[in-house]
């Protein structure tokens, strides 16, 4: 094996690669442009639909208040809340979205508000829909107030203390360091991003150097130089390899950057009584040395990717080909990674040997500052072992004939 030969072939092909296009936006312009962009850009969106939501009228109906006149007048007093009128069909209308919400007074509700004894409200929402949530709690928060000015009054007229409702106060606190509250607030969707820019950075290349070069008719003049087969599939490896690692260091700091500047805009804007308690509100963190950590154990799941990508594409005839045998693999590793995300999921020796699984289970640790040490050799080992095998095999395939010329 001639090293020379395959840095050669390694830099060939990163010359040819940097003069195309779409590699060049595979493993730049999206991650380092489109995916911050797109996470922002969808953030900001939802923030101005929830805002819109919280501050347009709901239309609200009450079922049963002719004998209480004074609730009902209270509840058409409160701002953003439009009391329409009773219909039969009201559960139709909630379900059309005609109307957000309806609620049920009971037969003499505000006589029983007196003594105590005002009965059970009852509560019709869409669930799952924004606008019927939010009506929701607009009646949720307006009978929570009504029933402890309630209380409040019939303790007075009794002569009896507040805390025989309220004999004791529970406060909570946060004894988890920063970076452990960030490690689990992010470990999982930083090793999820880690995991699909890996592959797509991988993609564009591996299948231009493999289809593409069929279609253009460049793999024949390459199989002609004096370089063995084993040394041109790493010199292509290595630069697949390079796209994998340059479009997820790409992403990850393009990501950081954008995250820093629109938490400094959001402190910019909001109110002084809203800056000032959020500059008192410790703020969650990564561990930098779980980063580093979870770049270096992203390699090796690299190197398999890239392989994995570079053997499927060289069975395909054209890039297009190619496109329909690679874009399936993405699914396949979605669902691992989305499988990591999930909470209650906790590491062992079985999940530690499950691809993807694992490293999106011991990333999500090390970001919360949980270094086991056993488990990590454990994946990295095996992580290794998986692109080794896929790596063989890519050079397997590229020996056969009936794969490289294949019609």
């Amino acid at each position: 094996m001639n090293w020379r030969n395959i840095v050669t072939v390694y830099l060939k092909e990163l010359k040819d690669s940097l003069r195309d296009r779409r590699t060049l936006i595979s493993m730049i312009v999206v991650p380092t442009l489109i995916m911050p962009g797109l996470f922002l850009g969808v953030g900001k969106i939802a923030t101005g639909v929830v805002s819109k939501v919280k501050d347009a009228t709901a239309q609200i109906m009450v079922l049963g208040g002719e004998d209480s006149p004074g609730v009902v007048e209270q509840l058409r007093q409160l701002e953003k809340v439009e009391l329409v009128p009773e219909v039969q069909d009201w559960k139709q209308q909630v379900s059309d979205k005609k109307i957000r919400a309806v609620v049920e007074l009971p037969p003499g509700f505000e006589a029983g508000l007196r003594d105590g004894s005002a009965g059970e409200v009852k509560f019709y929402h869409y669930e799952g829909e924004l606008k019927s949530r939010v009506a929701l709690g607009h009646l949720e928060d307006f009978f929570r107030e009504l029933r402890e000015r309630t209380v409040t009054r019939l303790l007075q007229e009794r002569d009896l203390p507040q805390r025989l409702v309220n004999p004791f106060s529970t406060t909570r606190q946060n004894v988890a360091p920063p970076e452990k509250v960030g490690g689990n607030l992010l470990g999982g969707l930083v090793p999820y991003i880690i995991v699909i820019l890996c592959l797509t950075g991988a993609m564009y290349p591996a299948m231009d150097l493999t289809a593409g070069e069929k279609e253009r008719g460049t793999m024949e003049t390459l199989l002609c130089s004096p370089v063995g087969r084993g040394e041109i599939v790493l010199g292509k490896f290595l630069m697949v390899l390079t796209g994998s690692l340059a479009a997820m260091v790409l992403a990850l700091v393009s990501m950081g950057v954008s995250a820093f500047a629109a938490g400094m805009l959001l402190m910019g804007n909001a109110k002084p009584a809203a800056a000032s308690a959020a500059a008192t509100m410790p703020l969650p963190t990564i561990d930098p040395l779980g980063l580093v950590g979870v770049l270096a154990m992203v390699v090796p799941v690299a190197v398999f990717f890239s392989a994995l990508v570079f053997t499927l594409a060289l069975f395909a005839k054209s890039y297009k080909e190619a496109q329909s045998y690679v874009t399936p693999l993405m699914f396949v590793v979605i669902m691992p990674a989305i499988v990591g995300m999930l909470p209650g999921i906790d590491l062992n020796p079985r999940l530690a040997l499950v691809p993807i699984l694992n490293l999106s289970l011991v990333c999500k640790e090390m970001l919360s500052g949980v270094w086991n040490w056993h488990y990590i050799a454990l994946i990295f080992g095996s992580s290794s072992l998986y692109a080794a095998i896929a790596l063989l095999l890519a050079v397997k395939m590229f020996k056969r004939e009936d794969v490289i010329f294949r019609s």
